[in-house]
């Protein structure tokens, strides 16, 4: 009787401790930000040189800390040229943005070179016009279907910036207009499924978010779910290679939607850093 009431006890110690575990780990992933390093190499990078690219996406209004302290000293610790922020700033039912604003006007006192895409949030919100208006207002530079070259230590950088692919509202003949392909280019589409619709991007790095890496993983497994709901989704989170010279790289964000968090998949932002290809 003593045995069993002893393997009982050890196995009810055993439930408590996973239990307790996935608690933690859980408010872990959800929480606390991790900088994700990230380098592509290429001969339009002169030798010696880098350039280094800091992806913010999938906010969704989340704070982390007060007046964002803790996601602003990561974004000061990856110390980046370029910040990009990939869509899904706000979800489809924010009406007020002073949160994001404020994470903003921080972000633009660290980093000058800030740039922005919609997502499929943004783009179903009814006070769309309102938030982009405010982000210009406060030196955002918006890439609605075009682009802007970015010059870092005498190297031209080409951002083509579209609105989000997957509710239809991109245009990619007018976001690719007169780019100089000598450039190495950068696309910023928020959904990642815009290398499926559109098979000879003039891209060399394509960037996206919305897929939260499905917000909770398993090993050996992946994303169990993608936001379009389908299951084990491949676009899920990483680095894709699409072409010989081009690849995909998606960033799992920092928010959440639906279920408020996320499990063996930390909030995230990405330092992608290029270089030569001989480096």
């Amino acid at each position: 009787m003593e045995n069993k009431f002893c393997t009982l006890k050890k196995f009810v110690t055993v439930i408590i401790t996973l239990f307790l575990g996935t608690l933690i780990k859980l408010f872990y992933d959800t929480n606390i930000i991790k900088i994700n390093r990230v380098q592509f190499k290429t001969n339009k990078i002169p030798r010696g040189s880098k350039v280094s690219i800091l992806q913010v996406s999938d906010l969704h209004n989340k704070v982390f800390g007060k007046k964002n302290k803790r996601l602003i000293q990561s974004v000061k610790e990856a110390d980046a040229d370029i910040v990009v922020l990939t869509g899904d700033l706000i979800s489809r039912g924010t009406s007020e943005f002073n949160k994001v604003y404020d994470f903003i006007e921080m972000i633009k006192q660290i980093n000058q070179n800030v740039f922005y895409v919609t997502g499929n949030h943004e783009m179903t919100n009814d006070n769309l016009e309102e938030f982009i208006n405010g982000l210009r207002d406060r030196g955002v530079v918006v890439l609605r279907n075009e682009n802007r070259v970015v010059t870092i230590q005498h190297i031209d950088i080409n951002l083509v910036g579209i609105d989000n692919e997957s509710t239809n509202h991109e245009d990619m003949n007018g976001a690719f207009a007169d780019v100089n392909q000598g450039n190495y280019t950068i696309l910023l589409s928020h959904s990642p499924s815009v290398v499926n619709n559109y098979h000879s991007i003039k891209a060399d790095l394509i960037l996206s978010g919305h897929t939260h890496g499905g917000q909770v993983r398993f090993p050996f497994v992946g994303a169990i779910i993608g936001p379009d709901r389908s299951l084990f989704p491949v676009l899920d989170k990483g680095v894709f290679k699409i072409t010989t010279e081009q690849f995909l790289y998606i960033d799992s964000g920092v928010g959440t939607t639906g279920y408020p968090v996320r499990f063996l998949n930390q909030s995230q932002i990405s330092l992608i850093e290029l270089k030569h290809e001989m480096e």
